[in-house]
């Protein structure tokens, strides 16, 4: 598995095999991205947050959001000393959002622009 700093996209398809068990009949990962040891799945239904927990990793959390269900969201991009971004998802009926920290290897504008297109329909 990914040691730090090496955030990235992952392979639709990669993504498709591996968490294949996840999606309902007909579901298909339209982008996938791996952050340290955690990975977001955008299928054409809803967003996936698989979260790998403890020392080991065995154990996960998979977070399923509906993109109905996502009210706004912010992006906050790297600068000159922090270069980490941020992506915050407010999920109605939670004031607290979710978030996740890309490193440089992944363009949070990439993933903004993932997160919109479904958003927004």
């Amino acid at each position: 598995m990914a040691l730090f700093g090496n955030a990235h996209a992952i392979d639709p398809g990669q993504a498709q095999q591996e968490y294949g068990r996840l999606f309902g009949q007909g579901e298909r990962v339209q982008a996938a991205f791996l952050l340290i040891r955690d990975t977001l799945l955008f299928t054409d239904r809803r967003l996936i947050l698989v979260d790998k927990q403890g020392i080991t990793g065995k154990k996960v959390e998979y977070h399923s959001i509906p993109y109905k269900s996502i009210t706004h969201f912010s992006v906050e991009t790297a600068g000159h000393f922090d270069l980490d971004a941020e992506l915050k998802i407010w999920v109605s009926s939670n004031p607290t959002p979710l978030q996740k920290t890309f490193t440089k290897g992944v363009d949070i504008y990439e993933v903004q622009a993932i997160l919109t297109q479904f958003v927004a329909r």
